[in-house]
């Protein structure tokens, strides 16, 4: 008995040793809506070396993600996703260790960047295997768009699939789901006639020199800008997940407008597990009060539009999504972009607006070095999502809604 006593203190005093913070966070829906999967983020400038974290709520374990956003191999935030009734309150549990691994989770996000395989003549379009975390090229370089297999960045959540144009664009571009689930590691954007048949989804969406979904542009007074010049331009996985994937794009001595000093511009896309809406984060290394940029979404074809004139705009229509026609049918697309008032300069009606393909277009601006919006788009094709502009335009009028009404956290 004195042994097994001796034992249990010995592993209760390295447990204590090992804990180097416990505290609990309290998180409340003032809202008349149930939420899920809202995003709680817990800085942790303050708690010194975090190794690994646990994360529990009414005495049961809840997945937790930790993650290095400057990649100096310490990990900058906690994050973990709370599921809460009408007018609820929940206390979670968070104990923060200086020893160990992250504990794994099933996987709800996924992120990839890869380039071609050419030297295995046996893989398939959507086989390709020389996985990279970061490609950076020169601003002088000639055809960016084909270094990478997918020709650029992607990540997806269980409801959407989004990838980022390698080159000047910077462009979103959509993959569609029939079902709801991880799609983009087996088809890699490029769905094979089997998989097809199967149910897996596929690109939806034209872009050609257009916003597609929200990208961010530069703006000469007239029409949306491309990012160019540039010293350089890089593409960058931060975080894989299992609760968020985070990817950057940073465009070094960005020439934004002709004889103002060149910009450096971060620009970073948050997923999280269980939203079809993406976070969009723009930095720059200087004040930028006195430029103008451009964002928006494309004005897809025979679209119908929807606008409450104070940031919140989108659009649902229909068009070929490839030169394809054999291979790819017509899709239909329910698109949206939201942006706080502070930011925005003015909105373009789009029968004014200088056609590359065709815009809803903002013009916008920050007084800081920082500036933010919300992206989101749903596919016709979804057995879980909307089918109507009418349906669809609802949504983005709650979704607008729910962000304006955020959930209310206290430690």
């Amino acid at each position: 008995m004195k042994r097994i006593g001796f034992a249990l203190l010995t592993m209760m005093y390295a447990s204590l040793m090992m804990a180097q913070h416990t505290f609990s966070v309290q998180v409340h829906n003032s809202s008349k809506s149930v939420r899920t999967d809202e995003p709680i983020v817990i800085p942790l400038n303050n708690y010194g070396e975090v190794r690994s974290a646990l994360v529990t709520v009414e005495g049961k374990e809840i997945p937790c993600q930790l993650d290095d956003l400057n990649q100096d191999e310490t990990y900058d935030e906690l994050c973990f996703l709370a599921d809460l009734g009408k007018k609820e309150k929940k206390i979670y549990h968070v104990t923060l260790y200086n020893e160990g691994e992250p504990r794994t989770y099933p996987a709800r996000v996924y992120a990839e960047m890869v380039m071609g395989n050419s030297k295995d003549k046996t893989l398939k379009k959507n086989q390709q295997n020389n996985y990279v975390e970061s490609i950076t090229a020169r601003g002088d370089a000639a055809y960016t768009y084909n270094l990478l297999h997918h020709h650029g960045v992607d990540f997806e959540s269980e409801f959407n699939g989004i990838r980022i144009y390698f080159d000047k664009r910077q462009t979103l571009d959509l993959y569609g789901k029939y079902k709801k689930g991880l799609e983009l590691q087996a088809t890699q954007f490029y769905t094979q006639p089997d998989q097809k048949k199967a149910g897996y989804g596929d690109d939806i969406l034209w872009v050609g020199n257009t916003f597609g979904l929200g990208a961010f542009r530069g703006w000469n007074g007239k029409e949306p800008t491309m990012i160019e010049p540039v010293r350089s331009r890089t593409q960058r996985v931060i975080a894989y997940g299992p609760l968020r994937t985070i990817v950057e794009l940073f465009d070094r001595g960005w020439k934004a407008e002709s004889g103002k000093p060149a910009l450096n511009m971060t620009i970073r896309y948050t997923q999280y597990a269980g939203h079809r809406d993406t976070d969009v984060d723009v930095f720059f290394n200087r004040d930028v009060t006195d430029y103008l940029f451009s964002t928006g979404i494309i004005n897809v074809m025979n679209s119908k539009e929807f606008s409450d004139h104070k940031g919140l705009r989108g659009c649902w229509g229909t068009d070929w999504p490839s030169s394809d026609t054999i291979n790819f049918k017509r899709e239909t697309v329910g698109l949206g972009i939201c942006i706080p008032m502070k930011y925005i300069k003015e909105e373009i009606a789009a029968d004014k607006e200088i056609k590359q393909g065709g815009n809803y277009t903002f013009i916008v601006g920050t007084d800081q070095k920082h500036l933010q919006y919300k992206v989101v788009y749903s596919s016709d094709n979804e057995d879980f999502g909307y089918h109507s502009a009418q349906e669809w335009f609802q949504f983005l009028k709650e979704w607008k809604k729910e962000l304006e009404k955020p959930i209310e956290i206290k430690y």
